[in-house]
């Protein structure tokens, strides 16, 4: 079945989802060549799992099967990362959509190699409002901060 004819559901990530969210997000890091390798493979579940801890984590999943997952923490994006041969087909836009219906505004850093994620949240309404060299996160790269902000209607 193509995952095109698959039910997407949402739902808040629990501790089991750990070692899935970890496949996809080392999986990402292993096949970018301009990522540093800094964690192991167990390493990045055990984040996954700190996260999932502090109650950020929406999980994208079709037949059970793990998609992709958006960690936000109030308005920050932490995260968001899709499953690779799932990419193109929605899960990343319904994670995001979720995300803004519960918030007003969200902020996200991405990193500036990172050329399909930066266009990915241009077409999704954010806007590059600051760029970094790298000293503030743990991989030393460069990157860019994003914002969105929800329009408001014609009335408010």
């Amino acid at each position: 079945m193509s995952a095109e004819a698959q039910t997407l559901v949402l739902r808040r990530a629990e501790p089991l989802d750990a070692g899935p969210l970890g496949a996809i997000l080392h999986g990402f890091a292993q096949r970018t060549p301009w990522m540093p390798r800094l964690w192991t493979g167990a390493e990045t579940v055990a984040h996954c799992g700190r996260m999932i801890d502090q109650g950020w984590v929406t999980l994208a999943e079709a037949d059970g099967r793990a998609l992709g997952f958006l960690a936000r923490e109030g308005h920050f994006i932490h995260a968001l990362y899709v499953r690779e041969g799932a990419t193109g087909r929605g899960v990343g836009r319904a994670l995001l959509a979720a995300a803004k219906a519960q918030c007003a505004a969200l902020t996200l850093r991405t990193f500036a190699a990172n050329a399909g994620a930066r266009r990915f949240y241009l077409r999704e309404g954010f806007r590059e409002v600051d760029r970094g060299d790298g000293r503030d996160n743990d991989e030393g790269l460069p990157d860019v901060r994003m914002d969105w902000h929800r329009e408001k209607d014609a009335t408010g």
